[in-house]
């Protein structure tokens, strides 16, 4: 894999078919916090959201060669959360392993410190069962801050799950890479 080709883009209503093969594949998104796409109705739904300038999410495809293969996303707090953002990533089944979610986690962290410069935190939820994230998430530079026991009803099961963080300041941008 040439991890040189992934880009991060504004999702369009054209990646339907894309996000139809991972979000609708229940191995990629048994972990995440939505449910699984079962139609292309469905699909065209979500992007509608997401691609709507007033969506208060910063949400982007990963793509190689500009086809969707994945997606990162960002929820900005407000108020006494506004210096924080939780992140989220997937990507399909073909590319774990490939170092795909690593690279397009590191450009992302560097654009969301750009874009939102009052960011100071960003932090992700990471299921204890889900060795594959953690890995990405200490390879991008995150540290693991603790356990969260019983913290999220997922998918018709109480789970437990790793808080991971990473500041500004500890963030070195992409160009210094």
């Amino acid at each position: 894999m040439n991890l040189s080709k992934i880009t991060l883009r504004p999702f369009k209503l054209t990646d339907v078919d894309d996000l139809m093969i991972y979000a609708g594949d229940d191995q990629v998104t048994r972990h995440l916090r939505r449910k699984t796409l079962t139609s292309k109705d469905e699909a065209l739904t979500f992007l509608k959201y997401v691609c709507n300038p007033h969506y208060h999410h910063w949400h982007r495809s990963i793509c190689i060669d500009d086809r969707s293969i994945g997606y990162i996303s960002a929820l900005p707090g407000s108020g006494e959360s506004m210096f924080k953002a939780e992140m989220s990533a997937g990507a399909a089944a073909e590319y774990w392993g490939q170092g795909v979610v690593t690279k397009a986690m590191k450009i992302a962290v560097d654009q969301l410190f750009k874009d939102f410069p009052h960011l100071v935190r960003l932090e992700g939820f990471v299921d204890v069962k889900n060795t594959a994230c953690q890995k990405v998430m200490d390879k991008v530079g995150f540290r693991k801050e603790g356990l969260l026991r019983s913290h999220y009803f997922l998918k018709g099961r109480l789970g437990d799950y790793f808080i991971y963080s990473i500041l500004a300041t500890d963030f070195l941008p992409v160009s210094k890479l």
